[in-house]
């Protein structure tokens, strides 16, 4: 049975292209556009591991990480943030927010793979 992979983005571009690496590493994909919609699929899909924007519409992406990490039934889920903030303390921000690692814009397609498979192992 191939892992469940929740990718929340809010670009259409970004979120192919996600799409398009994970399906090729034959993960299964759930999506969502916001961090509200992702708490939702989340508790209800209990997917293996969360690919997260940080900047989105309707609910942030440190604001949904910090609601799932407060849940007992979702807490476990390591969470990855995806966001173009690459500023000398941002990744520290990220951590301090509750994401388990985080991967700075533009997404490394040959890293992305390894750092998928490294919270799945």
């Amino acid at each position: 049975m191939p892992k469940k992979i929740l990718v929340v983005e809010d670009n259409e571009k970004n979120m192919t292209l996600l799409r398009d690496i994970l399906t090729y590493h034959k993960y299964e994909v759930l999506e969502a556009q916001d961090g509200q919609t992702a708490i939702k699929i989340a508790r209800e899909q209990k997917p293996d591991l969360i690919l997260m924007d940080i900047q989105m519409p309707v609910l942030d992406g440190f604001t949904a990480a910090k609601i799932l990490k407060n849940e007992a039934q979702t807490k476990d889920i390591k969470i990855i943030g995806i966001t173009s903030f690459a500023m000398k303390g941002d990744k520290e921000k990220i951590l301090e927010a509750g994401f388990d690692d985080y991967i700075p814009k533009p997404i490394d397609t040959r890293l992305l793979p390894e750092l998928v498979k490294k919270y799945l192992a």
